[in-house]
């Protein structure tokens, strides 16, 4: 939870939260953070302050009777703990991105199957990521399972106002400026409008193909790079965007879209990866990158939201996800895991 535009921060804000108001007591919890994300759980559960040192010796190893590690960067090792030991694996990323080599993908699959092998149950938040946990590593199909995500129904301030504040209608979207991203695909869908795009997020090198591809449409007055945002911020561009855009080509769930739908806006997705089984027949789906199949997908999805007047529809599957449930079968997992 070191970056709060990054779906690690809202997984881990999401899920802890949660865990809190759904454990009633069943689990003593404590919480291993960063020292910058300590005050939003502190007083509520115990807390345990990650250290560098932890990769040679973690004091606490032995205190506990289930340790949950809720992403596969594995900041603490999981033969640093003596207990039951899941784990959440969020995406398998890496072998969907063209420019990663064979060599590197192979390290990154012995990796992931070392630490799978120290675990008793692994966790997927999605059908798609579990499907490629099958394809990969077979050998752990008996202790594998599908926990979707939830999403924050995010609530915007009365009266405010982020610090970028577009001054015409726009399309918005939020993520790592990464490549698999897809957001340079998206100045195309500003050609034959008036709509500004606000892309916000922690930059990278990427950025600079995302001004190109605005110049080379004569779009750039339109096109707003904020940076990283506030929930605040976040929220109100949800509110008050005419559209949502994820054309990601490498999502393991893809939280922003359900942010979206809860706000009852169009959402327009790449088909790829774990994107349909979030958005399913509500959302609107690019099934290339051509840019005048995406601006006919955009521009006829336009035109059935609004006759069709389908806001309704895409809360109606926002809610379909949410941390609570997560959170339920999560307690109900590390339950059955102490009864075996």
């Amino acid at each position: 939870m070191k970056d709060l535009n990054r779906g690690y921060y809202s997984f881990g804000k999401g899920l802890g939260d949660a865990l809190i108001r759904q454990n009633h007591g069943r689990f003593k919890l404590s919480f291993y953070v960063f020292k910058i994300t300590e005050a939003l759980f502190a007083g509520k559960v115990g807390i345990y302050l990650l250290s560098v040192w932890h990769k040679i010796f973690f004091s606490a190893g032995n205190k506990f009777d289930i340790v949950h590690f809720t992403d596969h960067t594995f900041r603490l090792k999981p033969q640093r703990v003596k207990a039951l030991r899941i784990m959440t694996l969020h995406d398998m990323n890496k072998v969907h991105v063209k420019k990663s080599k064979p060599a590197s993908i192979e390290r990154y699959l012995n990796r992931m199957r070392k630490n799978m092998a120290y675990c008793d149950r692994v966790v997927t938040i999605s059908q798609f990521v579990a499907n490629d946990v099958l394809h990969y590593f077979p050998e752990v199909k008996d202790k594998l399972s599908v926990i979707y995500n939830g999403a924050d129904k995010l609530v915007v301030p009365e009266n405010h106002l982020p610090v970028f504040l577009p001054s015409q209608p726009f399309l918005y979207t939020i993520g790592l400026l990464s490549k698999q991203k897809g957001f340079h695909f998206l100045p195309a869908l500003l050609v034959g409008n008036d709509y500004h795009l606000v892309i916000a997020g922690i930059e990278t090198p990427h950025k600079q193909q995302i001004i190109e591809e605005a110049e080379k449409y004569n779009c750039m007055h339109r096109v707003h790079i904020t940076g990283p945002v506030s929930d605040d911020d976040k929220a109100w561009y949800y509110k008050n965007c005419e559209a949502f855009l994820f054309p990601s080509i490498a999502e393991g769930f893809g939280l922003p879209v359900i942010e979206a739908m809860y706000f009852g806006k169009p959402v327009f997705l790449s088909k790829f990866t774990s994107l349909p089984e979030v958005g399913e027949d509500a959302a609107y789906y690019f099934d290339s990158f051509e840019p005048q199949h995406m601006q006919e997908v955009f521009a006829k999805g336009m035109h059935d939201f609004k006759v069709k007047n389908r806001a309704n529809e895409m809360v109606i599957q926002a809610e379909k996800f949410s941390w609570d449930k997560a959170a339920d079968q999560y307690l109900q997992l590390y339950h059955s895991c102490l009864q075996r």
